[in-house]
């Protein structure tokens, strides 16, 4: 009997000990795990967004732990990636991003953001355009603030104060996210 249970058992104990696969959104990889300033973080969710039925993007978060509150005052590293699905004029794509802030925060909040806001739109701006395929991380480093890399290339100075980057995530994750399936995608639920 112990060698009929042995063979199931040890294929279950493997099976249970790989960890979660990537996620495959609309042609592209998103990885089940990244590093950020040497802290390995999981993938927590991952979707896709649209607008008027096209594919725009798919977005991954990645935290330290699978299901905490992305939104909370945490520490440690955070990730936001984001690989286009068709080209995006940086203007538009700032525009847009500023806009899902914007929605997400009373006028006073998003007055007390508006400098870190304008840079980080300028930043954006610099890209001028965003091929399909070009690869976008917005990573919280705890030592010096949000940085922006696009195709791994650090892309403007890193943004101070957390309040910025969690300014950033509610535009997904906020009370009033860019889409609400795409909130649960990322933060799990589905």
């Amino acid at each position: 009997m112990n060698r009929f249970f042995s063979g199931p058992l040890l294929a279950a104990a493997l099976f249970l000990a790989l960890p979660a696969s990537a996620a495959e959104i609309a042609g592209t990889h998103i990885d089940d795990r990244a590093s950020v300033a040497g802290t390995e973080l999981a993938l927590n969710g991952s979707g896709l967004r649209t607008r008027f039925m096209l594919k725009v993007y798919t977005i991954g978060l990645y935290l330290p732990k699978r299901g905490e509150a992305p939104l909370a005052t945490a520490s440690g590293p955070r990730r936001i990636q984001i690989i286009t699905l068709r080209e995006l004029g940086a203007e538009d794509f700032a525009n847009a991003l500023i806009d899902g802030m914007r929605k997400n925060h009373s006028d006073t909040e998003f007055a007390s953001l508006q400098s870190r806001v304008e840079e980080f739109r300028n930043i954006l701006l610099g890209l001028k355009t965003a091929p399909s395929g070009t690869q976008v991380r917005i990573d919280w480093l705890p030592a010096s603030g949000t940085r922006l890399s696009v195709n791994n290339e650090i892309r403007g100075k890193d943004i101070a104060g957390e309040d910025f980057y969690r300014a950033l995530l509610r535009i997904w994750i906020g009370d009033k996210p860019v889409d609400e399936d795409l909130k649960n995608a990322l933060l799990g639920k589905r």
